[in-house]
This record gives C-alpha cells, structure tokens and sequence, in this order.
C-alpha cells in the first residue's frame, strides 16, 4: 500500500466547508448573460474552483455565469428536491440524483445524457492516520484495534460516509456475499471506534485535522488536497495516508436539472467535465478522470496497488439477488439494491447507526 506525508493545518481546509461563493481564489465567476447554478457535495469544490474559470475561457462558456453551492450530498439533494435554484447538480451518491428523479426535477435518463453514465471524475477510499502512523494502521482490520478512534460522517447525511463504510463491509463480506460478516465489521466500527460523526466529508476532514480521531476514512483527492495545502505545516500536524490493498471505487455522479432556465448552459457545461482539458483538471486537484486516455496520461499522480477494487455494479449484484418479487419481477442491480439493503431506512446499516452501533 501506498503511504504519503501529509502535512495538516487548520487555516486551508475549514473554509472549504459548504456555502456558496462566486470568486473562488478571487476569480470572478458571476458575469454573464447567462447563468448556472451549481448545487453540490462538498468535497469536489476545489475541483470546480480550476474548471469553471478554464470553462469561461473557451467561446461556449465565455458568457455563461456561475453560482455555486456545497454542503453534505444528502442535504443538498433534498433542497433541490424542495426547489432550491439548481440547474446542474454533482452529488457524492447515485440514490441522492435518484431522489431528484422521484421529484421531478431530473429526467430518468439523466444516466445517458452525458459520458460514463454522467459521471466526470471518482476517487477511492483512502485511510489517513497521524504522521508516523503512530496507531500502526496499515488496513482495515487495524481500525478495530483497541483504542483506536475513527472518523468518518453520517451515512444519513453524507454519500461520503456511505463510500467509506462500502468499503470494508465489501472486504469483510466478500463483496456482499457473506452479509453478516461485513455488517459485524460495521457494527464493531461504529460502536467501539467511531466517536466523532460530522455531517460531510468535508466536516470529517475539518475534525480530523483540529485533532479529533486517530484515522480518518476519507476520499482519496481529500488527503492530496491536504498535502498540497498544508505542506509548511509544523512536524506535529503532519499526518500520512494509504490506500488499502482492497477498497472501493468511488463513483460521484453529474446531472442537469430539468427545471433549469437555460439548460442549453447547464448541457455545455457538463459536456465540458468530459473534456481532455477539464478531466486533466481534475487530476491536477486530486480526482481520478475516467476518459481512458487521460487516466493513463495522470496514472502517476495516484500513487498506491490496490489488488481488489470493488464497485457498486458488483455489490449490487449480489445484493439484489432475490429480490424480484418485491421488485416488479426484476432483481434490483447497483446502487438500488446496496441503498435498499444496507443504507434506506431499513437497511442493516442503517439499524446499526440507530442502534450505536448494536445488531
């Protein structure tokens, strides 16, 4: 597994938090004839932060002003939901543009409007621990030695936090397959380690970094951000992160909001993440691309051998098993059948955040 040095201060990632901004790094966003509104999770600001200003220089984005709003991907969907101005969403989690569908404020073909099923850019589940990894966490079964405390968000509100708990439940059950394994696994987590909950990903790492936990499960590109923000920080604020030999592919979907006063603008701006130009941004500020040539082109910028990536397409095929007859004779595949199973309001998961921790 990959290990880096990360040095953590205070001042660069707090203010990252959520809210909405039309000058990120003091450049003017605003101004045009146009306008998007950009409603999304909080952790893929710095990301938008490069490509919106790049997307205003080419001649179809020239006139077209943005708006931009971030906070946990839960919280954010359910406000469009209610009708809070959106014209392109980004969310950490499938379920919460599905939610939109529900709504009527997403067309249910939003998957096939734009390249890789809508999905511009994804990470994978990191661990990131104080600098010379002191608690000596090397993966997923050292989270549960004794005394170790763990952050990670709520899965009720953060798609981050659903990410990081896929992960080792995937490992521990075998993708699914020996189910009451990976939800013991959960289940010890969350009642002996977890004792710190934010809201976001963005609000884990802001806790984490003012010294609360010993190990952080956290997006890849949020442990890179930290590195590149905080490098002169003092040695005792330094913290390192690794990429589990197995973990899961993050996958953090885009779409335009059917609702939307100019969807003509919304469109090309979508079409723009897809771009070489817009997808080598994004691997500049810590995300993976997913256009075959520039994941090849930046494969160097994501240090780590991870043996065994697991997906949602494959967790959720066998999760969904058995599950026709409540389904109009269809097995539920992806994301429906993982939500249904472990993360709605019946989920195991779901029972085991309610219960502390408890089967």
């Amino acid at each position: 597994m990959a290990v880096v040095t990360v040095a953590l201060g205070i001042v660069s990632v707090t203010a990252c938090g959520g809210g909405s901004t039309d000058e990120p790094g003091g450049v003017d966003i605003s101004s045009g004839s146009r306008h998007v509104n950009l409603v999304a999770y909080a952790t893929p600001k710095p990301g938008f932060d490069a490509i919106i200003p790049a997307f205003r220089e080419t001649e179809t984005g020239r006139d077209i002003g943005f708006s931009q709003s971030y906070g946990a991907s839960g919280d954010q969907s359910r406000k469009v939901a209610r009708r809070v101005p959106a014209d392109v969403v980004n969310f950490s989690v499938e379920p919460d543009i599905t939610r939109l569908v529900k709504e009527g404020v997403v067309d249910e073909d939003w998957k096939t409007q734009a390249p890789n099923n809508s999905t511009p850019f994804g990470s994978v589940v990191a661990l990131v621990v104080r600098k010379g990894n002191p608690k000596g966490i090397h993966d997923w079964d050292d989270l549960l030695k004794p005394g170790v405390q763990v952050v990670t968000p709520n899965p009720g509100s953060s798609g981050s936090a659903k990410w990081n708990l896929l992960a080792p439940y995937s490992v521990k059950s075998n993708g699914g397959r020996d189910n009451q394994a990976g939800l013991d696994y959960v289940s010890e987590l969350i009642r002996d380690h977890v004792s710190v909950i934010p809201k976001s990903g963005r609000e884990a790492t802001t806790a984490f970094e003012q010294g609360q936990g010993d190990v952080l499960i956290s997006y890849e590109n949020e442990a890179i951000m930290l590195d590149r923000a905080n490098a002169t920080a003092g040695a005792n604020s330094q913290v390192e992160y690794l990429i589990p030999r197995q973990t899961f592919k993050i996958e953090n979907p885009v779409a335009v909001v059917n609702t939307s006063k100019d969807k003509a603008a919304a469109t090309a701006f979508v079409d723009y993440l897809f771009t070489d130009e817009a997808q080598r941004l994004w691997a500049q500020e810590g995300f993976r691309p997913v256009v075959p040539s520039i994941v090849t082109a930046t494969a160097a910028q994501f240090p780590g051998e991870i043996d065994k990536l697991w997906t949602i397409k494959e967790l959720g095929a066998v999760l969904g098993e058995g599950t026709a007859e409540d389904n109009d004779g269809k097995d539920l595949t992806g994301w429906k059948a993982v939500d249904s199973a472990l993360f709605g309001t019946k989920g195991d998961i779901t029972k085991i955040y309610n219960s502390g921790g408890r089967q």
